[in-house]
């Protein structure tokens, strides 16, 4: 009995075979989380300062942009944008009598995903700024430092410690929902997941697996962020005691 149960659980670790096809799902997860996490920041830092801009005509698309990604769920929006996106893309080469164009599914779920976080972290981004003591900024223009400069020394340092909390949020969110891009047919850790459970009838273990995995990036990332909240209040405990 003791024997069978250690046959089993030695089975069970091993992943049934399965361990390097859930190792390239867990690699092309966190490949695209990172880089659609770096083009959602670009997006957000973008669309933020549009949003505080007082000119309408950036403004105003800012605000489209936000308004209508926030409130559309984000699998349709990942559905919309894909087939959209391949539809476009289909009548350009149609029109242009060019060889017929596959978008790359990778290439898809970062555009895709970096598209609809950018909204949320334009407006993680905006409030921080807003949170920076105006007379911060004016200093810095009296020091005679450039815009380029003020941001980098100045506006960006006091901007993180307000805006890492909903950049942890963001962030968190972001790496679940890569959930989503297996509809597109990116083989991530959820599809590898999938595919592991269907093939070895054992479904509900491999998801485990996926939840599992998940859990681990999760966790590590909160690890970070700590880290990172800690780096950018340096100097503002000792200040307020």
């Amino acid at each position: 009995m003791l024997q069978d149960f250690f046959h089993t659980l030695g089975e069970s670790l091993s992943l049934k075979g399965y361990g390097s096809i859930l190792l390239d799902g867990t690699w092309m997860t966190v490949k695209l989380s990172i880089c659609s996490l770096l083009l959602s920041v670009l997006l957000g830092l973008l669309g933020a300062s549009a949003k505080l801009s007082s000119s309408k005509f950036l403004n105003f698309p800012a605000t489209v942009y936000t308004t209508l990604i926030r409130g559309i769920p984000d699998l349709v929006l990942m559905l919309l944008i894909f087939y959209s996106l391949q539809t476009w893309l289909a009548d350009l080469t149609d029109y242009m009598e060019w060889d017929y164009i596959q978008i790359d599914p990778f290439s898809a779920g970062i555009v895709t995903l970096g598209f609809i976080y950018g909204a949320y972290f334009t407006e993680t981004f905006r409030g921080a700024i807003l949170a920076v003591p105006r007379g911060q900024m004016e200093a810095a223009t009296a020091y005679g430092l450039s815009r380029a400069q003020r941001f980098r020394f100045v506006l960006f340092p006091q901007m993180m410690r307000f805006a890492l909390p909903g950049v942890g949020n963001n962030w968190m969110v972001l790496i679940k929902s890569t959930a989503l891009v297996s509809i597109i047919g990116l083989s991530d850790v959820v599809r590898a997941a999938q595919d592991a459970g269907k093939s070895s009838y054992r479904l509900f273990f491999f998801l485990l697996v996926a939840a599992a995995i998940y859990l681990l990036f999760t966790t590590l990332s909160n690890i970070v962020l700590s880290a990172l909240e800690r780096r950018f209040a340096t100097g503002v405990r000792e200040a307020v005691r």
